[in-house]
């Protein structure tokens, strides 16, 4: 085996395991390509090569005595809000970050399966926006055009992984920041149940909005990914049963009842679902009502859920601010919102999260009647390079909630949700679907997305290479 971008996650474990390629080679070819596209597509914030090299060597040593892990030698990448002893955790700001003493959890257990972590991926400022941009590191790139965004905020994680530089990457999801640049870049992105993958050294990131979630080319792949990183500290607040993802990616699902949501849920501000994406949301629930499943029209009983989001990721965002070691390098729209925060930070957010249970009971109803929702993941194809960025503080929320009014929720839920690929609009710019279910539904909507694949075999497409390797016009 030789590795080049179409080297899957499982690929690549299997092929170790065999002796057909040494973990070295797959990492050095990994940073090759990384180098290699730097200036095109901007997908990491710190490349660890020196380090990478070292680990895949011991790696090596370790498959050559014989030892057997999930992920034994795989070169794989996670966000820059994740902690890797001895690299700096900037988040997506400006400023010198000293190096972290730990590990995160996730990343331990990532490299208990035996990964070799090559990078940390780009992301915007905090994870707060769909874009992945800012004066920390300039603009990641799509690759499947470099004029357009690959979303946010896991944008470096999806880029690096949409391009083929890694088979797969660690990302978070805070209000859609997996499921968004996923749908957005082709690929499958996992949002699973809250504190399925843990996100210690915090017990709880944004009052418990944002979880840690996989992204990948295919479903079995993030399923595997997702397997590898799942599983708890042991202050963890939130400890879901276990799940094997990997093995429900290999049972039919079933027969099983559809709510075809296209109303965005309730925002303040104006959201529209464009035609162009409507109709590949809709091919696909014809796709699943060729399958044998049973699709209709109907939008979970929302409500008011906005209000419950807006304290407890302001106040989330308000902790991080007054922990930033540069706040005046921070995005003003980054103080205003933490502003927003400290004034929200008291009754507002404890009636916040207690209206957590009542939406439980509410929307757990729906799954009474239908089994998955599908939903569009976004309401838009990703905006050019540059168009969020320059904006102020109400005009950016405006952007934001018309491009991305569908995703949130689940946040607020805690619930998993899979992005899948929904095909392409105008310019050849991809876009994507939800599968959501109701709490600890990974393995239903994980073995639902591999059926679809199986049949639209989504996962063949690539971006154009020469979009990969060449330096974007000045």
């Amino acid at each position: 085996m030789t590795f080049d971008r179409s080297s899957g996650l499982a690929e690549s474990a299997r092929a170790l395991a065999d002796g057909e390629v040494t973990s070295r080679s797959l990492v050095k070819a990994a940073l090759a390509r990384i180098e290699a596209t730097q200036t095109s597509l901007n997908a990491f914030r710190i490349v660890r090569t020196e380090a990478a090299l070292a680990e895949a060597e011991a790696a090596d040593r370790e498959l050559a005595a014989g030892v057997r892990k999930p992920l034994l030698g795989v070169p794989v990448a996670v966000k820059d809000d994740m902690d890797v002893a001895g690299e700096p955790t900037a988040f997506g700001c400006r400023g010198e970050f000293p190096p972290v003493a730990k590990d995160g959890e996730a990343v331990r257990r990532l490299r208990a399966a035996g990964a070799v972590i090559v990078g940390k991926t780009n992301t915007c400022e905090f994870g707060q926006w769909p874009f992945t941009e800012g004066p920390a590191f300039g603009a990641t790139r799509n690759p499947w055009n470099t004029e357009h965004t690959p979303g946010g905020s896991s944008g470096g994680s999806a880029a690096a992984v949409a391009a083929g530089l890694v088979p797969a990457a660690l990302g978070s999801d805070g209000a859609g920041s997996v499921r968004i640049p996923a749908s957005w870049t082709h690929l499958i992105g996992i949002k699973p149940q809250r504190g399925r993958i843990s996100t210690w050294p915090r017990g709880e990131s944004f009052q418990g909005i944002t979880v840690n979630g996989t992204l990948a080319r295919t479903v079995a792949d993030a399923a595997l990914l997702l397997d590898a990183a799942a599983g708890n500290h042991d202050l963890d607040p939130h400890r879901p049963p276990a799940v094997d993802a990997l093995q429900a990616t290999r049972r039919d699902p079933g027969r099983l009842r559809i709510a075809l949501s296209l109303k965005p849920p309730f925002t303040a501000l104006p959201a529209r679902l464009q035609p162009e994406v409507r109709a590949r949301v809709v091919q696909l629930a014809e796709q699943l009502s060729d399958l044998g499943h049973i699709v209709e029209e109907a939008d979970p009983p929302y409500g008011q859920i906005g209000l419950t989001f807006v304290p407890r990721a302001t106040a989330g965002l308000a902790e991080r601010v007054r922990e930033a070691p540069f706040p005046a390098l921070l995005d003003r729209r980054t103080r205003d919102a933490a502003r927003l925060g400290g004034l929200l930070g008291g009754v507002p957010l404890r009636a916040a999260r207690r209206a957590e249970a009542v939406l439980h009971r509410r929307i757990g109803t729906f799954f009474t009647t239908y089994d998955v929702i599908l939903a569009p993941t976004t309401a838009a194809p990703p905006p050019r390079i540059g168009a969020l960025l320059g904006l102020g503080g109400l005009a950016t929320d405006r952007a934001m909630i018309a491009a991305c009014p569908y995703a949130w929720p689940w946040n607020v839920l805690g619930w998993p949700g899979v992005n899948v690929p929904a095909g392409f609009v105008g310019g050849g710019l991809p876009v994507g679907a939800q599968l959501l279910g109701p709490a600890n539904s990974e393995p239903l909507l994980v073995s639902l997305a591999a059926q679809l694949e199986a049949r639209l075999r989504w996962h063949t497409a690539w971006p154009p290479e020469h979009a990969v390797t060449d330096s974007p016009a000045a």
